[in-house]
């Protein structure tokens, strides 16, 4: 039997492994480094996100604690123990997107410090020379008002030789059962035929049913981690207010005709009620819909009061697992870290894995020239499936049926 060719792979911004463990579940790559500060907030200092330790649990070696704003770049081969002349197939380069997030309204007016770091990134092409480049980050890394960074990485990328592909998605497109939308970018050096995730599912869809909360929270393992990890609600007044919100979808705003609305609103939630501006006002303490895809998991998605992350119809935070299954980890992805809150946050703050393993596919048709098939970039341990697939063709005939 002929031997597999691997591929090396390198991790920077890497973490709790999002990106790197759908290169790991692929036999075609090999880990060979990764790097994180692990900045939880910019307040916090480094090490304080502990996501470094969720990586190595699942990759078998931690990545190095390095600040990548300020590493020198001549040392950065150094600092990742690479030796000079190791040569790289696929860098994986996905600065923080907390700059660019429309998240924070201060982003479409204030340029953050930190979006400066995409354009460092050419500079880590530069200097590791892959043969291929993948990232990912906030949509308005193509579509904001400081798109400018991304431009001036894609122009430096093609001044070194690559070919650069970017695109904004809806990750449902690819299987990840929420609302997402993020900025894909794939880059290969122009002596190889270039390929995107586009390409991968030319002529294919998953279906709508395989997209849901239902369809995720069906697919956890008896077996996984996490699954009763959840923080309890100890305040008696939050605890009523998500006893009053209506089961499977149900959202804070009905509560303006409970008969104890006006003791279970927030002072925030009565001044927009009080503006009649509801649409205006973030959908906290909603519930999760059982049949639709869930919301947008965000990094700070360890309480009910930060959006719409409580259970269809338990009075609860959806747990540690059942965010990861949304968030495209499958069932052996397992989270460390000594606060629940971080938990949380390596969660919403990664690439989903399952995109990732497609990435990787994508990867290795660039480097060999082989098209996968696409039942086999579907990542096993989630809720997706041979049956989850069916052709564009079909789809439009049960549309229009």
């Amino acid at each position: 039997m002929a031997k597999t060719r691997q591929f090396s792979f390198v991790d920077l911004f890497s973490g709790a492994g999002g990106m790197s463990y759908g290169f790991h579940r692929h036999k075609s790559f090999k880990l060979i480094a990764a790097a994180d500060a692990e900045i939880g907030k910019p307040s916090m200092g480094e090490g304080s996100l502990q996501c470094n330790s969720t990586y190595a649990l699942n990759m078998g070696f931690e990545p190095k604690q390095i600040n990548l704003a300020e590493v020198e770049l001549g040392a950065l081969r150094r600092e990742l123990r690479l030796s000079e002349n190791q040569k790289l197939s696929v860098l994986s380069v996905c600065p923080p997107c907390t700059g660019f997030s429309r998240a924070n309204p201060q982003n479409h007016l204030e340029d953050d410090r930190r979006n400066s770091l995409v354009q460092r990134a050419a500079e880590f092409v530069e200097v590791l020379d892959p043969e291929v480049v993948v990232m990912e980050n906030a949509r308005e890394l193509l579509r904001g008002n400081f798109r400018s960074h991304f431009d001036k990485f894609k122009e430096r990328l093609e001044e070194l030789g690559y070919r650069v592909s970017a695109n904004t998605y809806f990750l449902s497109k690819f299987g990840v059962p929420q609302i997402r939308e993020r900025a894909i970018v794939i880059a290969s050096k122009t002596k190889y035929s270039h390929h995107t995730l586009e390409d991968l599912w030319a002529g294919w869809q998953i279906k709508e049913s395989a997209l849901t909360v239902r369809s995720a929270f069906k697919a956890i393992s008896k077996n996984a981690t996490g699954i009763s990890d959840y923080p309890g609600i100890t305040n008696d007044t939050v605890k009523s207010r998500m006893e009053a919100i209506p089961k499977n979808g149900g959202s804070w705003a009905e509560l303006i005709h409970h008969p104890d609305g006006n003791e279970l609103m927030t002072p925030a939630m009565k001044r927009i009620v009080a503006k009649n501006k509801l649409g205006s006002h973030p959908d906290v303490y909603g519930r999760m819909s059982w049949d639709k895809p869930a919301p947008t998991i965000k990094r700070e998605c360890a309480h009910v009061g930060n959006g719409r992350y409580a259970h269809p119809v338990e009075d609860r935070l959806c747990s540690i697992r059942e965010m990861a299954m949304l968030q495209g980890f499958p069932n052996e992805f397992s989270f460390e870290g000594s606060s629940m809150a971080n938990k949380y946050r390596h969660i919403g703050d990664a690439v989903p894995p399952l995109l990732s393993y497609q990435l990787a596919h994508v990867a290795n048709w660039i480097l060999t020239e082989k098209r996968p098939e696409l039942e086999q970039v579907l990542l096993s341990g989630t809720q997706l499936s041979k049956s989850s697939l069916v052709e564009t063709d079909q789809m439009e005939l049960l549309l229009h049926a």
